[in-house]
């Protein structure tokens, strides 16, 4: 594989799993969401700050995987890593929105 077909690979990912989240409607609306549903908690993060937390998740899975030598029965390091190159683009995007602290 090369890295336009890595590309259109993430993208097609992004595109199915946008679909579940969105249902056609705002992409960034679960990051919002979850934003809104903590600051109900008295928890203030930006819908930027949950993506970021999302994409940490990610690293996490695929750090401990590397670290001790296993690969996921659900996702793979693979798609752990696309989801990762996903959520670096998903934070560019929401900071051009103006999503985010600071």
């Amino acid at each position: 594989m090369n890295y336009e077909e890595l590309t259109q690979k993430e993208l097609e990912l992004y595109k199915a799993k946008n679909k579940d989240y969105t249902q056609g409607g705002d992409p960034y609306g679960n990051f919002k969401r979850v934003s809104t549903i903590l600051s109900l908690w008295g928890i203030h993060l930006p819908p930027y700050t949950v993506a970021l937390v999302y994409m940490m998740k990610q690293v996490d899975a695929m750090g401990r995987m590397l670290g001790e030598g296993y690969e996921g029965e659900t996702e793979s390091i693979e798609s752990r890593l696309m989801d990762i190159s996903i959520y670096a683009k998903i934070l560019i995007l929401l900071r051009q929105e103006g999503l985010r602290i600071g």
